[in-house]
């Protein structure tokens, strides 16, 4: 009898421990207004939150089923008549940016909403770079100087924004960069669905 339970609890166990991997972040908020973050829900309270991912350029856009995609339209709104900056293409840029995550950070250490690098949040004044205005605010800003430098150029803006703009201004084309070319068109595409 002892044998039985002890073998019941050691598959049990190991049930417990070859539990399905989970590749992100999962967050709920109680009746209390606690919020409460895991990498490993044990409840269905739990919805993904942020989508861990493999590599830089991969595919975020499944964070939008779990972040409003429509919670900063406001401030969008705003800095987009502020600074003449089409709508459409500031939200499209943070979709693919950071999939609409306040928190997002890439490997290579671009932070919030716009995924600005400290370096060029330092230049255009941001000093909270996850507070979701300032980090809107200058995305756009660092934009619109691109969009100036490039004389309008959507394509070289977007590459200069992504790649860095010595570079971009160096080439005077888009770098043959897999990353670059993908958020263009990533940018580009989610760009014209909001236009309609």
């Amino acid at each position: 009898m002892k044998k039985y339970i002890f073998a019941t609890f050691l598959f049990l166990s190991l049930l417990f421990f070859i539990s399905p991997a989970f590749a992100g972040i999962y967050r709920y908020e109680d009746e209390r207004g606690v919020v409460h973050f895991t990498n490993c829900p044990r409840d269905s309270k739990f919805k993904l939150y942020i989508k861990e991912s493999k590599e830089d350029g991969e595919e975020i856009d499944s964070l939008s089923n779990a972040i409003d995609s429509n919670r900063y339209d406001r401030l969008i709104s705003e800095f987009s008549e502020k600074y003449q900056v089409d709508f459409a293409l500031i939200k499209a840029m943070i979709r693919a940016e950071s999939g609409f995550n306040a928190y997002a950070v890439s490997r290579k250490g671009a932070k919030g909403l716009m995924q600005l690098m400290p370096l060029t949040a330092q230049r255009v004044d941001v000093f909270n770079i996850f507070n979701p205005r300032e980090n809107i605010e200058g995305g756009v800003r660092h934009l619109k100087y691109l969009l100036n430098l490039f004389n309008d150029d959507l394509r070289l803006s977007l590459a200069a924004y992504n790649a860095g703009e010595n570079l971009v201004y160096e080439l005077r084309s888009i770098p043959p960069y897999r990353e670059t070319v993908d958020y263009i068109r990533k940018v580009l595409g989610y760009y014209q669905s909001y236009k309609r």
